[in-house]
């Protein structure tokens, strides 16, 4: 297809560029808010050792003094750093972006700083706890924000000290941070030599990777290859890159007192251990019935095991390439079938430009929804090849558009949404795409094609993602111990792919740099960014079953979940639909829709 005609995301109503007026008064702003936040801490000895009012209403009005400085901060430094990082992303070659974003991440520190010293006094504050209780009763910004509040509160028992909190705010810069940039700046610059007519081309590993769907198994298996010998040959960088991330995590989770390295990304997914057991053990008994899926694809495939570079292989109709416009076009179509909202939000997306789809040099791979709270908006990234796949990632991200949408009017300390729950929308809107095709009457191969690319997507979310999951685990135990190879994380993938995938796929085949680049492995604010998947997948369907029995009057309750997702447990939210994420019968339940049309699909081969 014609990538050129692939739209690039507009941020000019954000601000008209780099260079302009616009842009720098926003710098010298945010400059002075977050000085502004220091000196308001100060006067009001907001620290771990500060002084607690005795009177609840003056206590409520120095929190909510300091919740409304951070929320105004918030709003303009996220608003910086969604255009830098959304310039970067898609040109990494931009050094002018790369410098400011360089200068700009000192006042992300200092808002870092002026959380942990405001976690630590708020939980000394709690101690005392009618007063506590009563401040959060008095009518305001304290009211609005309890749940943060009371989430800081038992945040607080696993801080440092105020001085090592902010040295390892500080150190970030040049350590974990500088560690996850560079392993961005090597994948999104990382060519491979591509023969194609008699002639070889210097392609973007995405665009390679972007080949895994095509109708020609020749043409898969030297992409498949040519990217393995890519990853080969900046093996060593990306190797040192993850040692410093996880090897930084290791130590600071001891020195705050974390159980483990599960301790906080549960705590930051607001799940607890229980739950996330009653899913993975619920998952891991769902793995025979992939297999199966597995098996029937390669006798489709005519083979009898498939390879890695099968895994997306098109079938029947599937190899058929959409143009942007019909993407467009299909997906509007069907989400008006559901809601009049969300179709809305989709048509504001593509009229006005916050779509980047086109894959090139310098751009970032796979796909993410950014907000950018100032101008209450999103931009998507995405790297459109025409597949259904591809449209359907298309839907996926504009779920999170969605998800932002209906947060419109919360404050940023309101609105963290934690992984588990941030994959619901975009969850239920492939759903109501895959849901629809299959309802409609269909040609044998047109039903392949659909289940195929479900069925696809889902193996990716519960079989894969369960492999990462054991990938990273291991990595964790053993980075507390020494720093690890290249060729040691090569052989831990491995070895969780084996787990996993079973006898589905040749095991002289799998993909032993799925660690290199996968850029969640190197994110150094949250760790095991991959289970939150399998919990958006398995919690979106079980709501869609709920949609499927209430009809329309499930959408206000629906898209009150989705406001509130920064202001409850997961446990707590889910109940309001009447389920109970603790129970293993919930997850299995939501895996018994997979496995039906894994069924349909084998009585299909």
């Amino acid at each position: 297809m014609n990538t050129h005609a692939l739209p690039h995301w507009d941020l000019s109503n954000v601000y008209p560029s780099l260079d302009s007026p616009e842009f720098r008064g926003a710098v010298d702003r945010v400059r002075v808010q977050v000085q502004d936040l220091e000196q308001y801490r100060s006067e009001h000895k907001i620290a771990r050792a500060g002084e607690v009012p005795a009177q609840a209403a003056d206590l409520a009005e120095i929190i909510a003094g300091w919740l409304d400085r951070m929320n105004a901060a918030l709003v303009l430094a996220d608003t910086l750093g969604a255009y830098l990082s959304g310039t970067i992303s898609t040109d990494s070659y931009n050094t002018t972006a790369r410098r400011l974003l360089s200068e700009l991440e000192p006042v992300f520190v200092q808002l870092e700083r002026q959380e942990i010293l405001f976690a630590g006094w708020i939980g000394t504050v709690a101690r005392q706890r009618e007063r506590f209780e009563a401040a959060l009763a008095v009518a305001g910004s304290s009211a609005r924000h309890s749940f943060y509040l009371k989430e800081r509160v038992e945040q607080s028992a696993y801080l440092m000290t105020e001085a090592e909190e902010t040295l390892a705010a500080e150190l970030a810069l040049s350590g974990i941070w500088a560690w996850s940039k560079l392993q961005g700046v090597i994948t999104s610059q990382l060519k491979v030599p591509w023969e194609q007519n008699g002639s070889v081309e210097d392609l973007p590993v995405t665009v390679v990777q972007n080949l895994r769907v095509d109708p020609d198994e020749t043409i898969r298996r030297r992409a498949y290859e040519a990217e393995l010998r890519a990853w080969q040959s900046v093996r060593q960088p990306l190797a040192s890159c993850l040692n410093g991330v996880k090897g930084a995590v290791v130590v600071l989770n001891r020195h705050r007192g974390r159980g483990d390295a599960l301790h906080q990304p549960l705590d930051q997914a607001r799940i607890d251990r229980h739950t996330l057991e009653a899913m993975l053990g619920a998952m891991h008994d769902s793995f025979p019935a992939f297999r199966r899926y597995f098996q029937a694809k390669a006798r489709l495939l005519g083979k009898e095991t498939m390879a890695w570079w099968d895994l997306f292989a098109p079938l029947g109709q599937a190899g058929r390439q959409y143009t942007f416009g019909e993407a467009q076009e299909f997906i509007q179509q069907q989400f008006g079938t559901f809601s009049g909202r969300l179709v809305s939000l989709a048509r504001r997306a593509f009229e006005q430009h916050w779509i980047d789809a086109e894959p090139r040099d310098g751009k970032r791979g796979g796909a993410f929804c950014m907000r950018v709270p100032a101008v209450n908006e999103s931009r998507i990234l995405c790297n459109f090849d025409g597949s259904l796949d591809q449209v359907l990632t298309l839907a996926h991200e504009l779920g999170h558009a969605y998800h932002n949408e209906c947060q419109v009017g919360k404050e940023p300390l309101q609105r963290r949404t934690p992984m588990t729950l941030a994959e619901t929308a975009s969850i239920l809107n492939q759903t109501i795409i895959t849901d629809a095709l299959l309802s409609q009457p269909l040609e044998r191969d047109e039903e392949l094609t659909i289940l195929e690319g479900f069925l696809s997507d889902a193996a990716q979310i519960i079989v894969d993602i369960s492999s990462r999951y054991l990938f990273e685990k291991e990595v964790f135990e053993r980075r507390a111990v020494a720093e690890l190879s290249a060729d040691d994380f090569c052989e831990i993938m491995l070895r969780a792919q084996k787990e996993t995938y079973g006898e589905g796929l040749d095991p002289e085949y799998l993909n032993p740099y799925m660690w290199a680049w996968k850029p969640h492995y190197y994110r150094t604010d949250l760790s095991f960014y991959n289970f939150p998947y399998a919990f958006g997948l398995l919690f979106g369907l079980g709501l869609y079953v709920i949609y499927q029995e209430q009809g329309p009057a499930f959408l206000p309750a629906y898209d009150e979940l989705l406001r509130n997702t920064g202001e409850g447990t997961a446990a707590d939210l889910a109940a309001g639909f009447g389920l109970n994420i603790r129970r293993r019968a919930f997850w299995e339940n939501s895996l018994k829709i997979i496995e039906a049309r894994i069924e349909r699909f084998e009585s299909l081969c």
